[in-house]
């Protein structure tokens, strides 16, 4: 591949990661799309997790994201990359669960073993949450006071100490998120909620592979080590796929280290214009952020405990042209989205200003409310 110069080559991948992300001005995507094309869209968090959609397309509404999820179930929320709760499409649940099921089980076994659990006792757990969930979802609080009296002593002690009661079958997708009143977590059964999807998985090295593509198509060029940062997988898992991948993997010259891209997608790569104009309101946890394990491509170290703060929280961020230029806030309060707060990193020019400006009228038409705003 012929070297570039560095700049043009940043500009390049750049360009490519936001049209991957459905961050450029082009023909709008659904949100099922969408979340197939960013490998799942992070929703710890609801709110965030729907402007991660509206952000991408315009055009979408609460109400029918909501749909997807809750009545056509095209969408499907539940415990994935990093233990984090995701948002993905429901015909590639299977292909997630398989990637990432040895190295989930593993943690939450590591876990039970410190508590003194033996291997019967936590194969015993599964079952009795299965039965338990037999009648309709249920909430972790109930799922507890039913299998209780059920559990041995350690097990007892392991619920009372840990919020992961529900990872085992999570992680054999057995259940999922369900629709609770209000903002109620519920856990459901997969053959209850998806009653049509066959859970036949394939092997975890095969999906490992497949979901190592996923990812490249959307954050390449990446390491191996930034796979492994965003799934969760640890990388003594992840060191083979190079190996089984290795002919449709190219390599990409980097200033610190070289990265891998889908050898399918190095001309697209190479034909990626500098991007110009491109202003996004990424909210919180925005995936987009959250790829690869270092984040100078996005901002300088100066500003860095401005967006990835303590205890995991991601700030909203300003997105131009792939950087991020400043963090916003917003305050739903009655009828009114008040005080949208922008505050820039540095000098805007009067169109990016405008730009934002015109991005936050778009929010405002989101909420279905009146706007207000200012840069602080």
């Amino acid at each position: 591949m012929p070297k570039r110069p560095l700049r043009n080559r940043v500009d390049q991948i750049s360009s490519f990661r936001l049209r991957r992300h459905h961050l450029l001005d082009e023909p709008p995507a659904d949100a099922v799309t969408i979340c197939r094309d960013m490998c799942g869209v992070q929703a710890q968090v609801m709110g965030p997790a729907r402007l991660q959609l509206w952000t991408r397309n315009h055009a979408l509404t609460r109400a029918g994201i909501e749909d997807a999820l809750w009545k056509s179930r095209t969408l499907l929320k539940t415990s994935l990359m990093r233990q984090t709760l995701h948002l993905i499409p429901t015909d590639e649940f299977p292909l997630y669960i398989a990637a990432l099921r040895p190295s989930r089980f593993a943690q939450a076994m590591r876990v039970m073993d410190r508590c003194g659990i033996t291997r019967d006792e936590s194969a015993a757990i599964i079952p009795l949450i299965m039965e338990t969930l037999s009648a309709g979802p249920l909430s972790r609080p109930a799922i507890a006071a039913a299998i209780r009296p059920k559990a041995s002593k350690a097990v007892r002690f392991w619920m009372e100490n840990s919020w992961s009661l529900v990872r085992l079958p999570i992680a054999e997708g057995l259940i999922c998120y369900g629709r609770g009143e209000g903002n109620a977590i519920v856990f459901i059964r997969t053959d209850h909620w998806l009653p049509k999807l066959k859970l036949k998985l394939m092997s975890a090295t095969e999906a490992q592979c497949a979901l190592l593509r996923k990812y490249l198509r959307a954050y390449g060029p990446a390491t191996l080590h930034d796979f492994s940062h965003w799934a969760g997988i640890p990388m003594q898992e992840v060191k083979s796929l190079r190996a089984l991948l290795e002919s449709e993997l190219a390599e990409i010259p980097g200033e610190k280290k070289n990265c891998l891209l889908l050898r399918e997608d190095v001309a697209a790569l190479n034909r990626s214009p500098a991007v110009k104009g491109s202003i996004r309101l990424l909210p919180n946890f925005d995936s987009y952020l959250l790829a690869h394990r270092e984040k100078d491509h996005l901002l300088s170290a100066k500003h860095y405990k401005r967006v990835y703060r303590n205890q995991g929280w991601i700030s909203p961020v300003v997105l131009i042209d792939g950087a991020v230029a400043g963090v916003w806030s917003y305050k739903p309060q009655g009828k009114r989205l008040a005080a949208v707060e922008i505050e820039p990193f540095g000098k805007l020019s009067k169109v990016e200003r405008a730009g934002i400006e015109r991005e936050a009228q778009g929010l405002a038409g989101f909420f279905e409310s009146d706007l207000e705003f200012r840069f602080i």
